[in-house]
């Protein structure tokens, strides 16, 4: 467990002599929390070093509901979770002569001047500072104490500017709406992760004022068990999209009883959608979309005599690749790679299905791998056909 240092401590005293006595969150963060902020600090792990080594002259995160810090336990809040993700790369960001531009934004509503959050914000991250010198070298921390709907705007500039992450938590649940997904798509360079709750889409999916954040058919989401709904949503989002869009959006259940917190993870890039989505699949190595088993994949290994085995959700996606390939429909280790990324999938799942199908002289490929992996299908690239021997299988 991470423990306030000596500094915060004596920050949090300060802070409690002039405004009251709190903690530094109101109560300490449950398993479902800790879950979505492990999801984000792996995927600021995975994120940060893909633009260090290009040597960016600027790249930029954004938590626009970033908190105080801590938790009354002891746990680390998202900016601190992302201040040691960049201090494990210091030397890469040094090496590489990159600068990092932190902009953090806490906000009470009807609090007026007494913002004790965005107060206690500052010291956990002056303290995170202190304790790691040279630090400041490297990054800048912008505070803002702002609604997200007024503050939103006025930093998009610097989003489509530079390579960013976007950090949008459940509470800023007017970001659903379509015109901040249509900004996102307007930029090549930008990851974000949206957190949701079930509750406000069942509670409030009706009422107007939902409705002009988020524009859904609430009576469509309700049609599949509640455990799809971020699915639902999601795919509503989706259609709200150009046709012509690059963004490609991903969802994550985070089940709390009796609620569900979804994830909407979004990003153009292949390597960005291929990162999260091993995060995913390792949370989660059966279905990769949830933290509990949405598909009921461990029923479908209690059958009895007179039932018609199940497949899986890897083993339907493999039934179905093998199919295209075998009808000519995917043709290459690229169209094989991006298909999977669309399905949800990653590369390993489609790669042991070739090689199966390589073994049993179904098709081949001049390759000991079938090569369904982002550094084959666009980095190096190397194009690897494959070539169907035998249909009848």
């Amino acid at each position: 467990m991470l423990v306030c240092s000596g500094n915060i401590k004596f920050a949090c005293n300060q802070i409690k002599l002039t405004m009251g006595a709190i903690n530094l969150h109101s109560k300490p963060f449950d398993e479902e929390t800790i879950t979505k902020l492990e999801i984000f600090e792996d995927y600021a792990q995975a994120w940060l070093p893909t633009f260090i080594m290009q040597s960016k002259p600027q790249i930029c995160v954004f938590d626009f509901f970033a908190g105080t810090g801590y938790d009354n336990n002891g746990i680390a809040g998202s900016p601190i979770r992302i201040l040691r993700k960049i201090n494990e790369q210091r030397g890469s960001i040094f090496q590489n002569q990159v600068k990092i531009k932190l902009f953090f934004n806490e906000f009470e509503p009807g609090r007026g001047k007494k913002q004790e959050k965005f107060e206690l914000l500052k010291a956990s991250c002056e303290d995170f500072m202190s304790v790691n010198p040279g630090l400041d070298k490297a990054i800048k921390i912008e505070y803002w104490n702002e609604d997200c709907e007024t503050l939103f705007p006025k930093l998009l500039p610097d989003i489509k500017k530079y390579p960013s992450l976007v950090y949008l938590d459940q509470n800023g649940v007017k970001f659903a709406h379509e015109k901040y997904f249509l900004s996102f798509d307007k930029t090549k360079e930008t990851d974000f992760l949206f957190f949701i709750s079930s509750s406000y889409i069942s509670r409030f999916g009706k009422r107007d004022e939902f409705k002009k954040h988020i524009d859904i058919d609430i009576e469509e989401a309700k049609k599949d068990p509640h455990k799809f709904i971020h699915r639902s949503v999601l795919n509503q989002i989706k259609r709200k999209l150009p046709k012509d869009s690059q963004l490609k959006l991903y969802p994550f259940s985070i089940k709390k009883t009796p609620n569900i917190h979804g994830i909407i993870f979004g990003a153009s890039h292949p390597r960005a959608v291929d990162k999260f989505l091993t995060i995913a699949w390792d949370i989660n190595k059966t279905n990769g979309e949830a933290n509990f088993d949405i598909e009921d994949d461990v029923s479908k290994d209690q059958l009895n005599l007179f039932e018609v085995k199940k497949k899986k959700k890897i083993e339907a996606f493999q039934d179905e690749i093998k199919r295209k390939i075998l009808d000519g429909e995917l043709k290459n280790n690229k169209e094989l790679y991006n298909y999977s990324l669309e399905r949800g999938h990653i590369g390993s799942h489609a790669s042991a299905a070739l090689k199966l199908m390589k073994k049993s002289k179904e098709i081949s490929y001049d390759s000991t791998s079938p090569l369904v992996n982002y550094e084959n299908a666009y980095k190096k690239p190397r194009l690897l056909n494959y070539v169907v021997l035998n249909k009848k299988t």
